[in-house]
C-alpha cells in the first residue's frame, strides 16, 4: 500500500444552482492530510490554481478579477467545468469573485484551505451559505484497512506521510516546523512566535484536557488572553479542536469545560516537550489511545455528514466518561488495558444510573466482545472501529 492507493472515505458532493448549474464547496483540512492529492485524483480535468505558487498568488491578489476574465474565456462544459482554487485563505479577496461566478456562470468551484481565519475575517460571510463544507483528516483505521497498525499509530499518528516514511520522527518534525513557518509567521497570526512554539508544546502537555487558559498562561509566560487567541488559531488552522462537555443533567453537578484536543496523536507527540520515538509510555499510551479514537469518532461524523455531535461527560466528584456520541445514545470509554479492571467501568455504571437507556461501552485491547452483568459491552478496539465505519454505532 501506497499514499496514492490509500481510498479517502470522504466524498465531495456539488449542490448546483438550478438556474445556473453552478456551485461551490469549502474542502477544508489541515496541512498535509492529502487534500492536493484527493483532488488531483478524483478532479483530472479540473482548472487548477494553487496559491502556495508566488507567480499564481501574486496576480490573483493584484487583480482578483483576473480569475473571472479567465473562466469567463476558458470552456465551461462537463468535466471541464470545475475550477480548484488551493489553499484559498492565500487570497481572500478571491471570494467576491467566486459569488460572482456562482450567480452568473455555470463553473462549479472548491475552495480548498488549511485555515478560515483570514477568510472570516476579510470577508462579510463564506458565500451566505452557497458553498457546502467537507472536511479531510489523516486517515482512518478505516481508510488503512489491514495496513493499521496500533502501536504505529499510537506513536506517529496517521498523517500520510509520517505513516508512510522510513523515518516518521524526521517528517513530524519538518511538519511543526513547516506549520510555524508558513501558517503562523506567513499569515502574520501572532507576532511572537518563540512564544507561540512554546505555547503549543504545552498544549500538547495538555492534550485531552480540560482547558485552563490561566494555567497555559502561566506556563508560557504569556496573558490569559494572549493564550486564549492561541488556542484560536489551533481551531482556526484545523491543528486542534474542542470536545464540549454534556450540560443537560437534573440530577448532578457536571464539568462545563470544553476539553481541547490536537488533530492527529503523531503531532500532539511530537510537540511534547519530553517526546521520544517509538512506542508511548504506559500513562502515554492511553491517552494517545483514547486520542486516536475520540479522532476516529470525530472523522466517521465529518465524513458521514451526520449531525450528531460529540461529548464527554464529567461530574463534579470526579465519575467521567471519555465520549458521548449523539443526544446521549452512546457514551464510551476508551482504556488501553488487555484486562479491564471494575474501576474501569465506574463513570459508565455511573452515568448508566441516570441514563438507562443509553448504550454504554468500554472500549479497550480484550481480545473478544462480552457483557456485564449490568449491560455494559467490553468491546475490543478492532470491534469498535468496525462498527463506527459500517454505520451500526450511530
Amino acid at each position: 500500500m501506497t499514499i496514492s492507493t490509500v481510498k479517502r472515505h470522504v466524498t465531495l458532493n456539488f449542490v448546483p444552482n438550478p438556474l445556473t448549474g453552478s456551485a461551490a464547496l469549502f474542502f477544508w483540512g489541515p496541512r498535509q492530510v492529502g487534500k492536493t492529492t484527493f483532488l488531483r485524483e478524483h478532479f483530472p480535468d479540473a482548472h487548477w490554481y494553487d496559491l502556495l505558487d508566488s507567480e499564481v498568488r501574486a496576480e490573483l491578489s493584484i487583480r482578483p478579477r483576473s480569475l473571472r476574465e479567465r473562466l469567463l474565456a476558458a470552456d465551461a462544459k462537463p468535466p471541464h467545468n470545475v475550477v480548484v482554487l488551493d489553499e484559498i485563505q492565500k487570497v481572500p479577496d478571491l471570494l467576491d469573485e467566486v459569488h460572482w461566478l456562482l450567480e452568473n456562470t455555470p463553473w462549479q468551484l472548491i475552495l480548498c484551505g488549511s485555515s478560515a481565519r483570514k477568510l472570516r475575517r476579510v470577508a462579510s460571510n463564506l458565500l451566505g451559505g452557497r458553498a457546502v463544507e467537507h472536511h479531510l483528516g489523516p486517515f482512518t483505521t478505516h481508510e488503512l484497512g489491514k495496513a493499521f497498525d496500533l502501536d504505529k499509530a499510537l506513536s506517529t499518528g496517521t498523517l500520510p506521510l509520517p505513516w508512510f516514511s522510513p523515518a516518521p520522527a524526521t517528517i513530524l518534525k519538518s511538519y511543526v516546523n513547516a506549520y510555524l513557518r508558513e501558517e503562523i509567521l506567513d499569515e502574520s497570526l501572532t507576532r511572537n512566535i518563540p512564544a507561540f512554539a512554546r505555547f503549543l508544546e504545552v498544549a500538547a502537555l495538555n492534550n485531552g484536557q480540560q482547558l485552563n487558559y490561566s494555567t497555559v498562561a502561566r506556563d508560557c509566560g504569556v496573558s490569559a488572553g494572549t493564550v486564549r487567541n492561541y488556542y484560536q488559531i489551533l481551531r482556526d488552522t484545523l491543528l486542534g479542536y474542542d470536545l464540549q462537555p454534556w450540560r443537560k443533567s437534573t440530577k448532578r453537578r457536571l464539568v462545563e469545560t470544553a476539553k481541547h484536543y490536537l488533530f492527529d496523536v503523531g503531532v500532539a507527540r511530537r510537540l511534547h516537550p519530553d517526546w521520544q520515538a517509538g512506542v508511548p509510555t504506559s500513562s502515554e499510551y492511553g491517552r494517545a489511545f483514547e486520542h486516536l479514537l475520540i479522532n476516529e469518532a470525530r472523522l466517521y461524523l465529518a465524513y458521514t455528514h451526520k449531525e450528531q455531535r460529540l461529548y464527554y461527560w464529567q461530574t463534579h466528584s470526579g465519575k467521567e466518561v471519555d465520549l458521548i456520541m449523539g443526544a446521549m445514545q452512546i457514551a464510551c470509554e476508551f482504556k488501553s488495558s488487555r484486562t479491564p479492571r471494575h474501576d474501569d467501568l465506574r463513570g459508565l455504571r455511573v452515568l448508566k444510573e441516570d441514563h438507562p437507556d443509553t448504550r454504554c461501552i468500554l472500549v479497550s485491547r480484550v481480545a473478544e466482545a462480552r457483557r456485564t452483568e449490568d449491560g455494559i459491552d467490553i468491546w475490543p478496539w478492532q470491534h469498535f472501529c468496525q462498527q463506527l465505519w459500517s454505520g451500526q454505532l450511530i
